[in-house]
């Protein structure tokens, strides 16, 4: 039986097991908020690895091996930069933001949050929330998308077009069906391939060097990958490295607070008080896939310039080192089922961004034009069918990527960072924040990060630094200069703060202290 016979094989294994989620979870929705937010019952686990799985997508095994490949050590400070933002998302914004969404009248969506947390009656914040997101998931649908293309044109030499259409129907097709909850489980399964696959890959390739200890200096003197003679900087994190790149590159933790697709698994689990297991593990399996992307990068300058006769698919931004060296070192099968590693990061992200997309559009702003509440059915296919819109979208861009997988994925990072992550802490954790200040966050974010990240400056320092940082700036100063909230609003605050730190059942909690959220009676 050929290669790609064995690699078929164990991708129709991997998308049957998909699939089959997908109807299970199809079989366990019937309303509206279940489709979108599983109805608030993840379990710390799932919830862990359901959010390390949506947020590591297809660069944990392509983008980062091959720019820790290409450069060096000095890509490491964006791993360093994530994993603190990893701790610090679940630390403090998971506990209040679940306790919080729940209390500010049912909140399913960010955009519908930081409506009922300010108490906007004009609803200009949850529309421009809705905006970014769709602005900015196009750019993240499309990485993913592209991502597909390649593995499949690493993986069986195939055409990319058809590897991309193939991710996205089988993506679009379980998200489609089973919503939140399918989302949910098969990025807990995805997960967990993804760190078996990150540790068996460099394990292995170390186990096959002839001297495994020449990890630690071959690429600094050696001819390997882009350098003929070598990367003589390659172990050194500050050499050559401006201050300002290593601020950039740490900066990506920044992000984690503002990114829809992470924080809604917050907002989903069963109460506040799990945040502190899910931290531990998503944090602990975080750490370990980083390591494991970081070792296949070291070890693969040694792995392929000691074997002539193979080489990275690759040439140009050397994005399929993972996947090389798992197809030449494993049997075929195997192979193909460590290699589903990075369709399952792949496809564990897209289908995250596509629900937290249908979200803004049907929850954010059909909800908005309509002024009326559409029968549940009705909802969920609404629901469904911009799923697919969506994903059709990502599909025209990804045709001719124009940018690396990092690429496009930094760029939609910094405009979720920038935009929603200022916002997303003032809301839990300041009191006089009003909605003219949120808006104003919000849109200095989202420009500063989209027109930084379109120019030249993008080369020198990474867009979320200015975004994150003017948009701060821009939300307190409308803030104390504008009326401030209201004593019902600022009671809201005190109650979802007090909230998030009890344990058991947030909504006994509430009936016993004969709370009641915030009136509005706009909000869908």
């Amino acid at each position: 039986m050929s290669e790609h016979s064995w690699f078929l094989i164990a991708i129709v294994i991997y998308m049957s097991a998909m699939v089959a989620i997908g109807w299970w979870s199809y079989r366990q929705t019937s309303k509206y908020d279940e489709y979108m937010l599983g109805g608030r019952g993840l379990s710390p686990t799932v919830a862990a690895l359901s959010a390390g799985a949506s947020d590591m997508s297809g660069w944990l095994l392509m983008g980062l091996p091959g720019a820790l490949f290409v450069t060096g050590f000095s890509e490491l400070w964006i791993a360093i930069g994530l994993l603190i933002g990893c701790w610090v998302n679940w630390k403090i914004v998971a506990p209040r933001l679940r306790a919080y969404t729940e209390v500010a009248h049912n909140s399913i969506t960010v955009p519908s949050f930081f409506e009922n947390r300010v108490h906007d009656t004009s609803r200009l914040l949850r529309i421009v929330s809705a905006v970014v997101i769709l602005v900015f998931f196009t750019f993240y649908v499309s990485s993913g998308i592209v991502s597909g293309g390649r593995y499949f044109e690493s993986t069986f030499g195939g055409d990319y077009l058809t590897g991309m259409l193939i991710v996205a129907v089988i993506t679009v097709g379980y998200t489609f069906v089973g919503g939140f909850l399918a989302v949910s489980y098969t990025d807990a399964v995805q997960g967990l391939i993804m760190f078996a696959s990150l540790i068996a890959v460099p394990a292995m390739a170390l186990v096959a060097l002839d001297n495994p200890s020449d990890i630690f200096s071959w690429a600094s003197s050696h001819e390997y990958g882009p350098y003929p003679d070598g990367n003589p900087t390659y172990f050194s994190m500050i050499s050559g490295v401006s201050l300002a790149a290593i601020i950039g590159n740490l900066a990506w933790g920044l992000g984690y607070f503002g990114q829809p697709h992470i924080v809604v698994r917050f907002m989903a689990m069963r109460k506040p008080s799990d945040a502190v297991p899910g931290r531990r593990i998503g944090v602990f399996w975080m750490l370990l896939c980083v390591l494991g992307a970081v070792f296949t990068a070291l070890i693969g300058t040694v792995f392929f310039s000691q074997n002539p006769d193979i080489a990275v698919t690759d040439r140009e931004n050397f994005e399929t080192v993972f996947l090389d060296m798992g197809r030449i070192l494993f049997h075929p099968l195997i192979a193909g089922l460590v290699l589903t590693a990075v369709l399952a990061a792949i496809m564990s992200t897209i289908s995250s961004q596509l629900l937290v997309t249908s979200s803004a559009l049907i929850e954010d702003l059909y909800m908005i034009v309509v002024k009326r509440q559409p029968r549940q059915k009705n909802l969920i296919w609404l629901s469904r069918g911009a799923v697919l819109a969506v994903a059709i979208i990502g599909v025209l861009l990804a045709i001719n990527p124009s940018d690396s997988i990092l690429g496009l994925v930094g760029f939609a990072w910094a405009g979720f960072g920038s935009a929603f992550g200022p916002i997303m802490l003032a809301s839990l954790y300041w009191k006089r924040l009003n909605a003219a200040g949120a808006l104003a966050g919000m849109v200095t974010g989202a420009v500063v990060s989209f027109a930084w990240g379109m120019s030249p400056l993008a080369d020198s320092m990474y867009e979320m630094v200015p975004g994150f940082a003017l948009a701060t700036v821009a939300m307190v100063l409308v803030s104390l200069i504008t009326k401030a909230p209201d004593a019902h609003t600022a009671d809201l605050f005190d109650q979802a703060v007090r909230l998030s730190r009890e344990k058991g059942d947030l909504t006994e909690q509430m009936l016993d202290h004969n709370f009641t959220s915030v009136p509005n009676k706009k909000t869908t």
